[in-house]
């Protein structure tokens, strides 16, 4: 018998544990759940009894090592900083580990003991990145065997609400690490335009509304999504004139969040003590520390959306009670929308993913566009955690029927990944529509 390791019962496991549980007897493996909370770990696991619960913090390295010591192989839906304790563990135990997280720079590091080792670290097997890396080199490839030329490729992708669930001025309900929704583009952004790269500041990011229509979708906002440049070599597009990878937001989720910037309501710093117990008297006192309780006025005067996207996150609030004393603006905006965008059990949220491929083939310009519209089934079976989640799962189930033969670090650009993956995919739900047009 095998034993799967998963670190993290967050909102992106549901999915992932329930699929491979459904398994787990055929396949003849358990699945040890590990997270901080025991009562989240037993509600995802649901009473089966191939799932195992282990209540423990990840940053106790005996308990850490414990856990992977057992395993066969190891998966990690923490955040992003604690993988790195994972990863050596891993190396130390000899396990194989796969993620959904961005790699960095601390595993790359790691790569010639992960090689040598004879081990799988797969990063990037979730939805963005993941799903988008797969879904782009399967249509790439197919356009070069053909003797294409990729002129211009652009990847839009978001989590959003579903219509039918949006009932907010932001037109967004949180749906996955709400941390994330805070700190979004605080990095800034590098892509390729016209053969000139371009480089955009956190505040340019969100600066002004630039519209994509999207296929069974309507129009939407996007902002371009980190640091594109390094994706040109791995998806072998040095030959493209424009690559981008792209954020979608609802439009007046971007022209509140823009206000949120300008008043340096997601910082994160400074971290101040309060007395106050009320979002109305802390957010005046942060205001008037930075000199924009001024510009906050004015806007609530003169701005109907924005001030009720304010009253919705209960920035005015003197009923709400504030769970600390301590904040810095992001961490009180932070609990703020998990209070306020918070999906209802009934709420769905929606996934989309668009590629535009602009290419050469037989001396015609042609136009591609690959979409993907999912919604998930309710606030706990999530359109997110589903795209997140089935990558890895699938990805498991393949490894340990030795039906994936790599080693080192890898991200999922190879065919022996899409292949497999992008059909049990589809057979799931998660699928994609092409519309094809000869532009000359």
């Amino acid at each position: 018998m095998k034993i799967i390791l998963l670190f993290g019962a967050g909102k992106s496991a549901t999915v992932l544990i329930q699929y491979l549980l459904e398994k787990a007897p055929r396949m003849d493996w358990n699945l040890l759940v590990a997270d901080t909370d025991l009562a989240l770990i037993n509600q995802k696991i649901a009473g089966n009894p191939r799932g195992l619960a282990l209540c423990m913090d990840v940053k106790n390295t005996t308990e850490r090592e414990n856990a992977i010591a057992k395993a066969d192989l190891v998966i990690s839906l923490l955040p992003p900083s604690l993988h790195i304790l994972v990863a050596r563990g891993c190396l130390k135990f000899n396990k194989h580990l796969f993620t959904a997280s961005y790699l960095d720079k601390e595993v790359e590091q790691l790569e010639p003991e992960i090689r040598n080792k004879g081990l799988l670290f797969l990063y990037e097997m979730g939805l963005d990145p993941g799903i988008d890396h797969m879904s782009a080199m399967a249509i790439l490839d197919k356009i070069k065997s053909s003797g294409g030329t990729i002129k211009s490729f652009v990847s839009h992708c978001g989590g959003l609400v579903a219509p039918q669930s949006d009932t907010n001025p932001w037109h967004y309900k949180i749906s996955w690490n709400p941390a994330n929704v805070v700190a979004a583009g605080k990095q800034g952004a590098l892509y390729k335009q016209d053969k000139a790269i371009i480089e955009w500041s956190y505040e340019k990011i969100f600066d002004q509304i630039r519209t994509v229509e999207i296929e069974n979708a309507g129009t939407l906002a996007w902002y371009p999504n980190r640091n594109s440049i390094p994706y040109i070599s791995l998806y072998r597009l040095d030959e493209a004139e424009t690559f981008s990878r792209t954020t979608l937001r609802h439009p007046a989720f971007m022209k509140g969040w823009k206000k949120m910037i300008q008043l340096g309501l997601t910082q994160d710093d400074p971290v101040s003590m309060y007395a106050a117990k009320h979002p109305v008297d802390i957010i005046f006192q942060m205001l008037t520390a930075n000199g924009q309780i001024g510009q906050y006025q004015h806007w609530l005067k003169e701005d109907p959306l924005f001030k009720e996207q304010v009253m919705h996150l209960g920035l005015q609030s003197t009923s709400y009670e504030l769970k600390k004393a301590e904040y810095s603006p992001a961490s009180l905006i932070q609990e703020l929308l998990e209070s306020a965008l918070k999906m209802a059990d009934t709420d769905q949220d929606r996934v989309i993913m668009q590629h535009e491929i602009h290419y050469r083939l037989n001396a015609k310009d042609h136009y591609l566009v690959s979409s993907l519209v999912l919604d998930g089934k309710n606030a706990a079976e999530t359109a997110m955690a589903k795209t997140v989640g089935l990558p890895l799962a699938i990805a498991a189930t393949l490894f340990l029927q030795n039906k994936i033969d790599l080693l080192g670090l890898q991200r999922p650009l190879s065919p022996m990944l899409y292949q497999q993956v992008l059909p049990a995919l589809a057979k799931e739900g998660v699928l994609f529509t092409e519309r094809k047009k000869v532009i000359n």
